[in-house]
């Protein structure tokens, strides 16, 4: 008797690794004061416990305290893509706008305009499979 070994997808990574370091740099100069104080800590601690890994399937965000909260999003869950430009459009800020109304947000975004560009190419390619060909019915 054979057994034919699991199908497993290949996922191609285009993104693993945490924040930008220039958001703890800046955020650790602001610090000096009083005012910026909340935001160095803030940026120490997605320093060291957020985690993004964006796929060719796949969004994945591992965050919270010590890293104990796991997000992950497929392409077809994804109706929009929202980015702002942070630190002199060295890094970013996204939010992903699902489908069922859920936000997932990511904070300081290295290289964010790539990053936008993929997943929006992932999309395009996800409705573009989901979609009836022209010409045909669709029953409803």
């Amino acid at each position: 008797m054979t057994t034919t070994p699991p199908i497993t997808l290949q996922e191609e990574l285009f993104y693993e690794g945490g924040p930008a370091k220039g958001d703890l740099i800046l955020n650790l100069v602001f610090g000096i004061t009083l005012i910026g104080l909340p935001f160095a800590v803030g940026a120490i601690v997605r320093a060291l416990w957020l985690r993004f890994r964006i796929t060719s399937r796949r969004v994945s965000v591992t965050g919270g305290w010590l890293g104990r909260d796991r997000s992950q999003v497929t392409y077809s869950q994804i109706k929009e893509v929202r980015a702002v430009a942070r630190g002199f459009g060295a890094w970013g800020d996204m939010c992903l706008l699902l489908n069922d109304g859920a936000r997932l947000e990511m904070r300081a975004v290295p290289r964010f305009r790539e990053v936008e560009a993929f997943i929006k190419e992932r999309m395009d390619s996800q409705s573009r499979s989901s979609t009836p060909p022209s010409g045909f019915a669709v029953a409803s």
